[in-house]
């Protein structure tokens, strides 16, 4: 009877949260959606709409029902929202200018770049921009050096230092632990499998980084230079020298506008806006103002559809937020081509690759939906290894200029834990089987010889069926392909020069390429897939994952912050094990 009433009180319990967290999201929802209605029209004159750098930008929104039980906003612009918000902002009377939060966030240097195009061409209206920061890192100051005045705090920091690439190398720890990687690979400059083969970057590696980080560093001189009215040689002497270490130093060579305290860029403003000194200023945040609810296609015609795909690319059903997961992906893809309101279709690519059979069974899709209407790539931070495979194809591509491309390669990776499970865990396999390779691939045992070749013969195969799609989609050579191939990673205006793409530029292009090729002039644009929802998101994670997992898996994150990817990776190179993968190197980025 004991168990019995604990078992009954502990369901009423769960059915009284499930009902207040149900009754909370319709309340949730309806205020939501009258705060949205109220927003489109009672935007206070003199208004100035903010864009936080901290925040980390997706590519596409989120939505957020449970916003009604915090301070938080209930949806969260995508790029294409925010880029969208300041086109709108450019023409709006109500708003009178920028403000960019020049906080460190993770945003990579395609977004960054891609939104400061976007307030460089608000800039033509007259409107004021204004860029403020306590601690303005190198990416922060890319952005914000487009603004009319750059203020930092008086006793702030500000960086010119130059780039540096690190990545972790786990050969050691493998060897200690006596975990075997095996591994295969096509492409010398084809680096995703070197942490696990040696303990520092190989030369091809180092060659390949440091020539993207050169094409990285002079897109940012160049904005520096915009800024400060130096020359490129100049600006390399102060950061060659370390000669900006104080704030005193960043306004010597006018890195910045001020250094002044916020109160005191609060005042400039008002006077920019014409609000009184003892007044509040109106600011908008951009997610606030982007306020870009989904559309109604069924009584438009003449549509182009922007398909968003971020994150790594897998097999099967999608279980994390951002994931380009070939089942669902397909079905999005198809959805698109049999809409006949939709004229052209722009995929908008952010990621660093994944499966090889998923990116295969996607750009198969992508070739049907091509012989139906017009696609076009756009490239973000980047669209490498089955990034690029699932793009090759496409009419046109467009990066920007610090897109990564490229990584041409493929690899394939085994762990043998035979070392580990006996040497240090006391345990042993063995066992019977009915045929030379019904246990193969295995993670028990060494594999043969015979084993080896098989396996670097299915990583060959796959390499050069990477090549023939390569050449057939940009019309060149196979022997042009491989001589850029061989896993190398470009940036945008290196691949521009290499015909791996058609031109520079963002996703504004991209639509407007899309809309030459179908031959029109009136259209408007929908993005494809629905925005993301929280509250979904959370029930799908806990439909397919345990609770316990979920809840660690969380925990994890909000320790580790941008660290916790380290460990998502691994899991996710774990769970692909012996299977052929086109993926970007861990840690191939620019800080």
């Amino acid at each position: 009877m004991k168990q019995f009433f604990k078992m009954f009180f502990a369901s009423l319990l769960a059915m009284v949260v499930c009902g207040v967290i149900i009754v909370g999201l319709i309340f949730g929802s309806v205020a939501s959606l009258m705060s949205k209605k109220d927003k489109t029209t009672t935007f206070k004159t003199n208004s100035v709409l903010v864009v936080d750098l901290q925040k980390h930008i997706h590519e596409l929104g989120e939505s957020n029902p449970l916003a009604l039980f915090s301070n938080e906003l209930s949806s969260t612009a995508g790029l294409y929202d925010i880029v969208t918000a300041i086109a709108k902002a450019k023409k709006d009377n109500s708003i009178k200018g920028i403000l960019i939060k020049l906080q460190p966030g993770s945003n990579g240097w395609g977004t960054l770049q891609q939104i400061r195009m976007a307030i460089n061409d608000f800039k033509t209206s007259g409107k004021f921009v204004y860029a403020y920061g306590e601690n303005i890192s190198q990416g922060d100051y890319f952005v914000g050096s487009v603004a009319d005045s750059v203020y930092l705090n008086p006793v702030g920091n500000i960086e010119l230092k130059g780039f540096s690439s690190v990545m972790p190398f786990f050969k050691n720890t493998l060897d200690r632990l006596e975990l075997q990687p095996e591994i295969f690979y096509a492409g010398k400059f084809k680096s995703a499998t070197e942490p696990f083969r040696y303990d520092k970057m190989s030369e091809p590696n180092k060659l390949q980084v440091s020539q993207f980080q050169q094409s990285f560093w002079k897109e940012y001189v160049k904005a520096v230079a915009e800024h400060t009215h130096a020359d490129a040689n100049t600006i390399n002497e102060w950061t060659n020298t370390g000669a900006v270490q104080f704030p005193g130093d960043a306004l010597k060579y006018k890195l910045v506008d001020g250094l002044l305290y916020w109160d005191e860029v609060e005042s400039r403003m008002r006077s920019k806006t014409g609000t009184k000194a003892n007044a509040n200023i109106s600011y908008i945040a951009v997610s606030e103002y982007a306020n870009t609810p989904l559309l109604d296609l069924k009584n438009d015609n003449a549509r182009i559809a922007i398909l968003f795909a971020e994150g790594e690319i897998s097999d099967g059903e999608q279980s994390d937020d951002y994931q380009i997961a070939s089942r669902s992906f397909v079905a999005n893809i198809r959805k698109l081509a049999k809409n006949d309101n939709i004229k052209a279709v722009v995929l908008r690519i952010n990621s660093p690759g994944g499966s090889a059979l998923a990116s295969e069974v996607i750009l198969r899709e992508l070739q049907l939906l091509r012989k139906k209407k017009p696609l076009v790539v756009s490239m973000g931070d980047v669209a490498a290894s089955g990034g690029y495979y699932i793009a090759c194809q496409a009419d046109s591509i467009f990066a920007l200029p610090n897109t990564i491309t490229g990584s041409i390669g493929v690899f394939s990776m085994l762990f043998n834990i035979q070392g580990l499970m006996k040497n240090k865990l006391g345990v042993t396999f063995d066992g019977v089987k009915t045929a030379p390779y019904a246990d193969f691939p295995t993670v028990a045992r060494t594999l043969t010889a015979d084993e080896q070749q098989r396996m670097q013969h299915s990583v060959d195969t796959i390499y050069s069926i990477f090549k023939s799609r390569v050449a057939t989609g940009r019309r060149i050579s196979e022997a042009d392909v491989d001589s850029i191939a061989q896993g190398r990673v470009w940036s945008g205006t290196d691949a521009l020069n290499i015909h791996l793409i058609d031109g520079i530029g963002g996703l504004g292009r991209a639509i407007h390429s899309a809309a030459t090729l179908a031959k029109l002039t009136n259209y408007k644009v929908s993005t494809y897939p629905e925005r993301i929802d929280k509250w979904q998101s959370m029930m799908r994670r806990f439909k397919t994952n345990d609770v316990s997992e979920e809840m660690m898996k969380a925990t994890l994150k909000q320790e580790l912050g941008a660290d916790y990817e380290w460990i998502k990776k691994i899991q996710n190179l774990r769970k692909m094990q012996g299977k052929a993968l086109m993926m970007l190197p861990m840690g191939m980025s620019i800080n």
